[in-house]
């Protein structure tokens, strides 16, 4: 079918509830797929990677937001911007090392689980919400900052909070460039 001329896409905003359902079949699909949980996580890493790659672009053009000058700087746009733009949900943002490279993002809410009650016992080790880390990771990766980015408390797996850990690699680099 062809579009009118003068007609304007129009965006479509999926609703919270189907996303978070669609999410659901697809980690119970992965689940039934592989047998082991760290392969199941190890999928939904790269699945979030590949989206994380892309997503930046978005987030890019639609804030205003300026190179960021220093990790911390870094994680509380990832928690105030990213985090409320695309989840809705701002994440409180601790700092856990005196170098300063290591960063937790600590949820109240996670969205990704508001209809998971509990993991099942056969799947202790699985990272339900593992994707978000890939999407993290990959992200930055774009912005040209290499981080290890991975779950440190899960309330899925009983913990009081959801805390997701940010180390980024790279000491961070003030080069100046110079015109010719």
């Amino acid at each position: 079918m062809s579009r009118s001329p003068g007609r304007k896409q129009e965006n479509h905003k999926i609703s919270r509830e189907l996303f978070v359902l669609t999410y659901g079949a697809l980690v119970a699909q992965l689940c039934k797929d592989y047998e082991k949980d760290e392969d199941v996580n190890a999928c939904l890493d790269r699945m979030g990677y590949s989206i994380g790659i892309r997503l930046i672009d978005d987030f890019l053009a639609r804030t205003a937001v300026k190179k960021c000058r220093s990790y911390s700087e870094t994680a509380d746009v990832i928690a105030q911007i990213a985090f409320k733009m695309y989840l809705g949900v701002t994440p409180s943002v601790s700092c856990s090392s005196a170098t300063r490279n290591e960063f937790s993002l600590i949820l109240d809410k996670n969205p990704l689980v508001d209809f998971v009650e509990e993991l099942p016992a056969e799947r202790a080790s699985l990272c339900y919400c593992n994707i978000l880390c890939g999407v993290i990771r990959g992200a930055l990766e774009m912005v040209h900052l290499a981080a290890e980015v991975s779950f440190l408390q899960d309330r899925l797996k009983g913990d009081a909070v959801t805390e997701i850990g940010i180390t980024f690699l790279r000491k961070p680099e003030d080069r100046k460039h110079r015109r010719n």
